[in-house]
C-alpha cells in the first residue's frame, strides 16, 4: 500500500519534530522550508569567527524532545550534549541586589533572605505547590482542544481551581513573597511568552519552577545545534527537506488543500502541518474567504505579544560574568507598560545578555567573546519608526549594558548584527514582529488559541508556538506530538506512544553532559 503524503511548511522546532514522528510512523514527509536553513527562530547565525543564536539561548525541561528522539530511535543526549547551568542566571536589579538563581535550595533561601528574611521560606513552599501544579496540569498540556467541548473534560474541571484564572503570576506569587524583587526572580520567566508577569495568567508560575527543578541546559554550539541535527536525523529518516522553498499558497478541492504551491513547484498530499508563523501565513498564503473563525479582521483583533531588539556581537575581549544575566530596569511595571500597553520605547529598558562563550568554548575565538543582547520592545505599532530609532535605541541599549558590569567601547566589536521588530516582521516573516506569537491571555488559550487540527480548512494541522499549549521549547514539541497524532489519526495510522518517565529523562541527560 502506498504511504500517505504529508507537507509540512517550515523548518522550525515543531516542523522538524513533526517530520521525525510522521517519518517514524510511515510517512511520505515532504518538509519546506523558505529559508537556506533549518531552525526559523531557532536558527543560527554569525561569520567564520563567531557564532549566535538567533532567537532561543537556553534548553528547558528536555525530556519531551528526548522522548521524540527515543520513539524515532535516537538519544538527544548523545546527539546534541548539553550543559547545565549552574547558576541558571544572574538576576541583576538596577541599583539594586542580585540573585545567581540555583537549583541548590539551602543557597537561594540564603540568596533570598539577603533581600528579604520573611521570603526566604517561601521558595520552598512555591516549589511544593508548583510540582503539585505541574503534574495535576501536565494532561491537560499534552491533549488538543478541538472545541469548547474538551474544556469540560472532567480532569479540567478538577484541577480549575488550581488555575486561579484571574490572578497574574505577580498576584500568585504574593502568596509566597512579599518583596516584589524576589516575586520578580520568579516571574520574569513570563517574558519567555513575551508577556508582563503583571498580566500573564498565574498559571505560568511553572515555568519558573520547571528551571529549578529540571535544571537550564546549555547545548555546546547553541540551541541552533539541537534543530540541526533534528534536520539531520529526519533526513536520515528518509524525510525530503526543501530549503528555500517557500510556500505561497495551495490549490483547493472546496474547503480542503490538495496541494502545497511554491514559485517553483506543487506538492500533492494527504495531509498539510503549517509550522509558519500562524497569522502571517494566514494573511499571506490563505485567501480571506477560505477562513471563517482567523479572517484578516478578526486576527488583526487578536493580541500579540512583545517584539524584541537584538544584538549579536562579536567583541575583542571576555567578561567574567555568568553565562546568563536578565537586568531589570528600577521601574519594572513602567517598563513593561511603555511596551505593552502604551507601545512606545521605553527610556530605562530592562535587557538580557548571553555571555555564553564563558560555557561554550566553540563560539568565539580564544579570549574573545559572542554576546547576544536582547531588550524586549513593542511589537510594530504606529508609534515606533524603528527606521528612525534603531541608531539612537543601540547606542541607549549599549549604555545599559555596561551597567550589567559589560564594558564594551566601540573599538572591541568585531561582529555585529542588529535586528529589530520591523526586521522580525519583513525579514523574518512574524505577524507584527511578535517574536512570541499570540498572547498567553485567557481568552487565547485551549480551545480559544488556533486549534491543532485547524478548523478553518481540512486537512490542514497547525505545530508551533502558535497553537496550543503555546510558546517555548518545551510546548512546542509537545504541539508537534499532539499534531502527529491528530495526523495519524485522521490518516488512518497508529499514533506513536511515549513512556519513558521525566525522571528516567533527568538522570540519563545529568551523565550524558559534558563536565
Amino acid at each position: 500500500m502506498t504511504s500517505k503524503k504529508v507537507v509540512v511548511i517550515g523548518a522550525g522546532p515543531g516542523g522538524l519534530a513533526v517530520s521525525m514522528l510522521l517519518a517514524k510512523a510511515g510517512c511520505q514527509v515532504t518538509l519546506l522550508e523558505r529559508r537556506d536553513r533549518p531552525g526559523g527562530r531557532t536558527s543560527g547565525l554569525g561569520d567564520n569567527q563567531y557564532t549566535f543564536d538567533l532567537g532561543p539561548t537556553f534548553f528547558l525541561y528536555p525530556r519531551i524532545l528526548q522522548e521524540i528522539f527515543q520513539v524515532c530511535g535516537y538519544n538527544l543526549f548523545k546527539e546534541v550534549p548539553m550543559k547545565r547551568l549552574d547558576p541558571q542566571y544572574r538576576i541583576q536589579f538596577e541599583n539594586g541586589p542580585k540573585i545567581d538563581a540555583t537549583a541548590d535550595p539551602a543557597a537561594m533561601r540564603q540568596q533570598i533572605s539577603a533581600i528579604n528574611p520573611a521570603d526566604a521560606d517561601g521558595f520552598d513552599r512555591f516549589l511544593k505547590e508548583n510540582r503539585h501544579k505541574l503534574k495535576a496540569f501536565q494532561p491537560i498540556l499534552e491533549q488538543p482542544f478541538n472545541s469548547w467541548k474538551d474544556v469540560l473534560r472532567p480532569h479540567l474541571l478538577k484541577v480549575l481551581p488550581l488555575l486561579n484564572p484571574h490572578q497574574s503570576i505577580d498576584q500568585y506569587l504574593q502568596r509566597f513573597f512579599k518583596d516584589p524583587r524576589v516575586r520578580i526572580a520568579f516571574c520574569f520567566q513570563s517574558k519567555y511568552l513575551g508577556m508582563s508577569p503583571f498580566q500573564c495568567p498565574s498559571l505560568f508560575s511553572i515555568l519558573s519552577f520547571l528551571e529549578y527543578e529540571f535544571g537550564v541546559f546549555h547545548p555546546i554550539g547553541g540551541c541552533h545545534s539541537v534543530t540541526a541535527a533534528m534536520a539531520r536525523i529526519a533526513t536520515e529518516m528518509g524525510v525530503d527537506i526543501r530549503y528555500d522553498e517557500p510556500v505561497t499558497g495551495f490549490e483547493y478541492s472546496g474547503r480542503k488543500p490538495t496541494k502545497a504551491i511554491t514559485e517553483t513547484c506543487q506538492y500533492p498530499a494527504d495531509a498539510f502541518v503549517v509550522n509558519a508563523d500562524f497569522a502571517q501565513f494566514m494573511a499571506k498564503a490563505i485567501p480571506n474567504q477560505q477562513r471563517n473563525r482567523w479572517t484578516n479582521q478578526k486576527l488583526e483583533k487578536k493580541k500579540y505579544s512583545c517584539s524584541t531588539f537584538m544584538m549579536y556581537l562579536g567583541v575583542r575581549k571576555q567578561f567574567d560574568l555568568p553565562h546568563h544575566t536578565i537586568f531589570i530596569s528600577e521601574d519594572y511595571r513602567q517598563n513593561l507598560e511603555d511596551i505593552e500597553m502604551n507601545y512606545v520605547i521605553p527610556q530605562s529598558p530592562s535587557f538580557y545578555v548571553q555571555n555564553a562563550s564563558v560555557t561554550d568554548a566553540s563560539l568565539a575565538p580564544a579570549g574573545k567573546s559572542a554576546l547576544y543582547l536582547l531588550a524586549p520592545v513593542a511589537h510594530q505599532h504606529k508609534n515606533i519608526d524603528w527606521g528612525q530609532e534603531k541608531a539612537a535605541f543601540r547606542e541607549q541599549f549599549l549604555r545599559r549594558v555596561q551597567q550589567a558590569g559589560f564594558d564594551i567601547q566601540t573599538e572591541d566589536i568585531e561582529f555585529e548584527k542588529v535586528v529589530t521588530p520591523e526586521d522580525w516582521e519583513h525579514t523574518h516573516q512574524i505577524y507584527r514582529g511578535a517574536t512570541f506569537n499570540l498572547a498567553h491571555s485567557l481568552t487565547q488559550m485551549l480551545h480559544l488559541r488556533p486549534r491543532n487540527r485547524f478548523e478553518d480548512l481540512e486537512s490542514v494541522y497547525l505545530v508551533g508556538g502558535g497553537t496550543h499549549p503555546g510558546s517555548g521549547l518545551p510546548v512546542i514539541f509537545e504541539s508537534a506530538r499532539i499534531t502527529s497524532n491528530l495526523v495519524l489519526e485522521d490518516l488512518g495510522l497508529d499514533q506513536l506512544t511515549h513512556s519513558i518517565r521525566s525522571s528516567e529523562i533527568q538522570n540519563e541527560s545529568l551523565d550524558l553532559l559534558p563536565a
